[in-house]
């Protein structure tokens, strides 16, 4: 095995059997690119960076997590603030989701135009040598 190479990383597509679309897959593997940062050991760090890696998939990963008492705090905590907001903040909080993932089909479809831009021009060659 080497080690010269550098790690892989899995794109948008490994999230699409989860997500379902594409927008929200780009979003997910953004957020697990996030976690991947996070302190080592930590459980949910340590199930990104196998995703990231693609030594596990999302599904699989998912369904093999440690039953760790730190995730479980992590998501009470997040759905009581949830609880929590006022349904203004709740309404705030789902369209600025909704202005991010507008931001992601943009910038995907920004991506096929660029790439097929790339594709149909022809190379540029120099008249003068």
């Amino acid at each position: 095995m080497q080690h010269d190479m550098p790690p892989r990383e899995v794109g948008d597509e490994e999230f699409m059997s989860l997500a379902k679309d594409e927008a929200k897959a780009r979003m997910l593997r953004k957020m697990m690119k996030n976690l991947t940062k996070g302190e080592s050991g930590d459980p949910l760090t340590e199930l990104a960076k196998d995703v990231m890696s693609g030594r596990q998939g999302i599904r699989e990963a998912l369904n093999n997590a440690p039953q760790d008492e730190s995730l479980a705090v992590r998501f009470e905590t997040f759905q009581q603030r949830w609880d929590a907001m006022s349904e203004a903040d709740r309404l705030d909080a789902e369209r600025e989701g909704a202005k991010y993932l507008q931001e992601q089909r943009q910038e995907i479809t920004a991506e096929r135009e660029m790439a097929e831009r790339k594709r149909t021009t022809p190379p540029r060659h120099s008249a003068g040598g």
